[in-house]
């Protein structure tokens, strides 16, 4: 009992020295940490690539000859459906960038074009309608804001700001190669980790079942396997209810011939990859563009959307998202909105199915607690 009441006394107080030390040197831990993930960035990436690729690769390995037994589809099946799924991923994103930042792009232009105009006539009207409040009256017609000088002051100040032109420019050419180069390590990660994940996972277990005990092993698995679910359903999930949403979007509002139809299913799909709040961001957006062209169409955009929103909402989501990730909706915007909060929108697309993985875990362990009682 002496010894192991020592052993117990020696673990706290080493335990406590490194508590101590830790405080003592934060900020150079800190420093020392930010070092280490700058320089690991490249490996992450590759992780995050990896994992978003292997989602396509399993789907495509079951689809590849799955029960030929000739040794070159054996051979080639894990090769070419990389190459598949790396070309899926590389289409998805050119689409993106040639099609969909384009339309958000011109959606955010017409929208800084149109904002005085809108300006304008809201004035007019509040100065036609405020005839029981003269001083509200007095102060719009008095109320000049000359736009173009604002927008060039804004735009001198951003110019003063940057510094010397030469500077600049050869500092965003060399952040461009620094994110190319971190890109191109991480691709040569991710393929090096895809075509050895068999052997990685057979490692992986080997550690395991050397450091952990069985049922700590068991419990080990049990959560990694959790945390990956969540977050695969929750990207095949959210990627396709995007596509669905914006599809539907575009395609009611060319039967009801509302104007930029295709540019605002655009903009519903891609800020639908963020939960919740998404759509009703590339709603309001939507609406403006609609309102600068006419606003009784405005009104029935949001009716429609609103009424799309109910049906994504309790037919659309649930199936799609809701029922795979296993997180109610209330959880979901909680998540939304603290991730947003500590991240912005990369907090937001993680948010939910970290906490997903938690909620799932948390409810496994308090039925485990019932059940033994």
């Amino acid at each position: 009992m002496g010894n192991l009441s020592l052993k117990k006394f020696t673990q706290f107080a080493l335990v406590l020295a490194l508590v101590c030390l830790g405080v003592s040197y934060l900020p150079e831990i800190l420093t020392f940490g930010g070092l280490i993930w700058s320089a690991a960035s490249p490996l992450i990436i590759g992780c995050v690539m990896a994992y978003v690729l292997n989602i396509l690769l399993i789907r495509l390995e079951k689809i590849y000859f799955p029960h030929s037994s000739k040794p070159i589809v054996r051979k080639s099946r894990r090769l070419v459906c990389i190459l598949l799924s790396f070309v899926i991923l590389l289409t998805i994103s050119m689409l993106v960038i040639n099609v969909v930042l384009p339309e958000v792009a011109s959606s955010v232009t017409l929208i800084v074009q149109e904002i005085p105009r809108v300006w304008e006539e809201v004035r007019v009207w509040l100065i036609a309608n405020a005839d029981y409040i003269p001083v509200i009256q007095q102060y719009l017609e008095q109320a000049e804001f000359d736009w173009a000088t604002s927008l060039k002051k804004a735009f001198d100040a951003v110019a003063n700001s940057a510094g010397d032109v030469v500077n600049s420019a050869v500092g965003i050419a060399t952040s461009a190669f620094g994110i190319l180069a971190k890109l191109v390590i991480g691709l040569i990660f991710a393929l090096y980790l895809l075509f050895g994940k068999e052997k990685l996972q057979a490692q992986g277990l080997k550690i395991l079942k050397a450091y952990l005990k069985p049922d700590q092993k068991e419990k080990t698995l049990y959560v990694l396997r959790t945390v990956h679910e969540s977050f695969s359903n929750f990207i095949v999930g959210q990627c396709t209810e995007a596509v669905i949403l914006g599809g539907l979007c575009a395609l009611g509002m060319t039967i009801l011939q509302l104007p930029y139809a295709v540019m605002t299913g655009t903009i519903i799909g891609v800020s639908a990859l963020i939960p919740v709040a998404g759509a009703y961001i590339g709603g309001a957006l939507g609406a403006f563009m609609i309102f600068t062209v006419d606003p009784a169409k405005a009104v029935i955009f949001l009716v429609f959307l609103l009424i799309l929103q109910q049906v994504e909402g309790n037919l659309i989501y649930p199936r799609v998202v809701g029922n795979s990730i296993g997180l109610p909706g209330l959880w979901v915007l909680a998540a939304v909105t603290i991730g947003g909060g500590v991240m912005g929108v990369g907090g937001m697309l993680i948010g939910v199915p970290m906490s997903a993985a938690l909620y799932r875990l948390f409810a496994d362990h308090v039925n485990g607690k019932l059940e033994t009682k």
